[in-house]
């Protein structure tokens, strides 16, 4: 007879007794197809060179997609402008709206296929996809529904008109959201969009397409170029765009202005980030903690606004780094199809390869690296949540931007010093502050320099909250009456 065990209740409480079965998304539902080509003038049309997208949690290919070159551009502009001179434009606002409206019910019906495609295309858990991206991008489209015909009161004692053409060009961390932030200001507005997906997740712009096409969308309101670096350019130099929009690298966005400099375009940049996260001895340090998971792992850390310093006042400081790591711990990295992941797939080898070359920088110039032993998947770019401590302000994994699920911690005895610290950066995206007293919240935020701060909390987004930066973060802003700015001449 074998030896009797038992097992206490507080091992099943708090053991490792307990693990957390498979639970994958289906994606039987879901027809992708073989080859996608571009979106011009209410049609789908295909260009000769093509390139593949990927699955980054598995690296398998998902779909050809078609690369538009200069004439593809410059067909889509066109289609843009007539658009905007005999339909758009001379429609009434309330009208307008519907269309909106209507897109945005139709992103809701479509929310289960467009999560699970966003999710194949881009590696970020589908939770998030399900929970975070899906709904918010149909809550834009829905809020800018509602200020189409209420052009005429949202600057009060100005006169507003719509400025034509509107060239975006899209990252790929926010894939579906960012064409939501963008394509619906500008089609309130009254202007037309020719819009450019990144070229590591144009899978969901297509299904966006669709959308458009079924909601009955006139022909060249909106139109959705596919490609690389080069077919950005093409927009964003072409002579008939009246507007700019980018969101991505500071690099990128450095030759964007250089390129539109004395040509009378308008023009909103939303860059790079290096937000710090502080944390002072007053604050509800379990709430605390988890907002620093939230500001740093949420989608794989590939968040401009990302809380990637975290600057904790030195009193608490192993205190909360003993919790901090207790959490990472319990962090499940894997495959994002599965419902309980929470670290999907880092979005492509290039991107990957820059986490890690950084992160053996940090190594390198002497800060210590902590990291969960969790396995990670044979297949697929998959990086561990890593925290950096003893990190100095002239490390580069303080100064530079990683766009990786990694953190670089540092400390400071006093809200002075944690300003100072906070603000030695080129960036100003966004800061979160966490304490219990309200008034050192807001004399802290008023001395940030940075366009986005969260107060004991982070990554909150609503589409009536403008959203954008300073200095190396670029200019303009995103969402909210600001987010309409942008797309209108005022006078």
């Amino acid at each position: 007879m074998g030896k009797k065990t038992t097992t206490s209740i507080r091992d099943l409480l708090f053991g490792d007794l307990w693990e957390y079965a498979p639970a994958p998304q289906s994606s039987d539902f879901v027809t992708l197809k073989e080859r996608y080509g571009h979106f011009i003038n209410g049609e789908f049309v295909e260009t000769e060179e093509t390139f593949d997208t990927i699955n980054p949690a598995t690296e398998e290919k998902l779909a050809e997609v078609c690369i538009a070159d200069e004439a593809t551009v410059d067909t889509a502009v066109k289609a843009a402008r007539k658009a905007y001179e005999k339909v758009w434009s001379k429609m009434p606002g309330s009208e307008r709206a519907k269309y909106l409206y209507r897109i945005a019910r139709m992103i809701q019906e479509r929310s289960r296929e467009i999560a699970v495609v966003e999710t194949l295309d881009g590696g970020k858990p589908i939770k998030e996809s399900r929970d975070v991206d899906v709904p918010l991008a149909a809550a834009h489209f829905f809020y800018y529904a509602g200020w189409a015909d209420k052009l005429n009161y949202a600057f009060p004692g100005a006169q507003v008109k719509s400025l034509g053409v509107a060239g975006q060009v899209i990252p790929w961390n926010f894939p579906l959201l960012m064409a939501a932030w963008k394509i619906a200001p500008a089609l309130a507005a009254g202007n037309t969009v020719v819009i450019k997906p990144a070229e590591t997740t144009p899978l969901t712009a297509m299904i966006l397409a669709e959308i458009f096409q079924e909601a009955g969308l006139p022909p060249g309101v909106v139109n959705i170029v596919n490609g690389f670096g080069a077919t950005g350019a093409a927009i964003v130099n072409h002579d008939d765009v009246n507007k700019v929009a980018f969101t991505g690298s500071t690099g990128v966005g450095k030759i964007i202005q250089r390129a539109v400099a004395g040509t009378g375009k308008k023009l909103t940049l939303e860059l790079g980030g290096k937000g710090a996260n502080i944390i002072f001895d007053d604050a509800p340090l379990d709430q605390a903690v988890e907002g620093i998971i939230n500001g740093i792992f949420f989608n794989q850390g590939h968040v401009c606004c990302a809380g990637s310093r975290l600057l904790v006042q030195e009193n608490i400081a192993d205190e909360v780094m003993a919790k901090l790591k207790h959490r990472l711990s319990t962090l499940r990295v894997g495959d994002p199809m599965d419902k309980n992941t929470d670290v999907g797939a880092i979005n492509s080898r290039e991107q990957l390869d820059r986490i890690t070359e950084l992160v053996a920088a940090g190594e390198a110039e002497g800060a210590v690296k902590f990291q969960p032993s969790c396995p990670l998947p044979e297949k697929g770019f998959f990086f561990r949540p890593t925290v950096f401590t003893e990190v100095t302000p002239s490390h580069r994994i303080a100064q530079e931007e990683i766009f990786g699920p990694v953190l670089s911690v540092l400390t400071f005895r006093t809200p002075e010093e944690a300003v100072v610290k906070a603000n030695n950066t080129p960036y100003g995206l966004a800061c979160g502050i966490w304490s219990d007293k309200g008034s050192k919240l807001f004399e802290v935020a008023g001395a940030l320099k940075a366009g986005v701060i969260w107060g004991n909390t982070y990554n909150k987004f609503d589409p009536s909250s403008p959203f954008g930066g300073y200095k190396e973060s670029g200019f303009g802003r995103e969402g909210g009456v600001q987010g309409l700015l942008a797309y209108l001449e005022v006078r």
